[in-house]
């Protein structure tokens, strides 16, 4: 084989590598959000107007004096998961957040302006009710632990969580460098110290979305705060609420919070 055509193969190589990379880069938020539809409810609602877009939030079970916030996974309909989550939890008032570009709220999706909007409707909420716990899937349990870290919770469920979303991304892309790619991070690890929240763990033994290395990951950096683990057999990353085992550790975790 010719120095020139191993050149031209090296060069040609070097260009669908480049040309990959620019791909992720442009469309990293593609990937890592996925809006879902507008859907109306026969639940209540309310709207957060934040740094120039309308964040909705729907209002379950209206009244009580404890509180659930929900930041669901990054394709999660709230408004398809309103039904299911107001019978499973009738004796608290559930909040769940439509993100930016979710649903009826508008703008786009960043870490920046969800984890600011997460702030914003817990200080709302907290006026109203006596104790507020949060429940996190999958992306959701990222937001979740922010919130946790900087607010008083009185209980903290994390559904298929990982240590950051760079670290599941570079496990994925293994050819590129993630972190200089990367501009939403989603590092879990960073806010776990300041957590003083009970916290309850929830796996999939079967999750291919978020490898149990990185779910293990964060359960680590827990060290000896209060913290149960629990996996669900049989079940994958997008399956694991259809366990009807699923929902009752879930109640009998957030129930001790009233």
């Amino acid at each position: 084989m010719s120095k020139r055509l191993i050149k031209i193969m090296l060069l040609t190589l070097l260009f669908i590598y480049i040309f990959f990379g620019l791909l992720l880069y442009v469309f990293q938020d593609k990937l890592l959000y996925h809006p879902t539809p507008n859907l109306k409810t026969n639940y209540d609602s309310m709207v957060l107007h934040e740094n120039g877009a309308d964040v909705y939030i729907h209002v379950l079970n209206s009244g009580h004096k404890n509180a659930i916030l929900y930041f669901g996974g990054n394709a999660e309909s709230m408004a398809k998961s309103s039904d299911y989550i107001a019978q499973q939890f009738p004796e608290f008032t559930c909040y769940l957040m439509d993100y930016r570009g979710y649903g009826s709220s508008t703008g786009k999706p960043t870490q920046k302006d969800i984890f600011s909007d997460a702030l914003v409707l817990y200080d709302k909420v907290k006026k109203k009710h006596e104790h507020i716990s949060i429940g996190g899937r999958s992306l959701g349990t990222g937001v979740a632990i922010y919130v946790a870290s900087k607010r008083e919770v009185s209980r903290l469920a994390l559904i298929t969580p990982y240590d950051s979303i760079e670290n599941v991304a570079q496990g994925r892309y293994m050819m590129y460098p993630v972190s200089l790619l990367l501009r939403d991070s989603y590092n879990s690890v960073k806010y776990v110290p300041n957590i003083k929240a009970k916290t309850f763990i929830v796996l999939a033994e079967n999750d291919t979305i978020v490898p149990r290395k990185y779910s293990n990951s964060l359960i680590d950096s827990f060290k000896n705060k209060e913290l149960e683990v629990d996996i669900v057999q049989d079940r994958g990353h997008n399956d694991i609420s259809d366990d009807k085992r699923y929902y009752k550790i879930m109640q009998d975790f957030i129930g001790k919070g009233q």
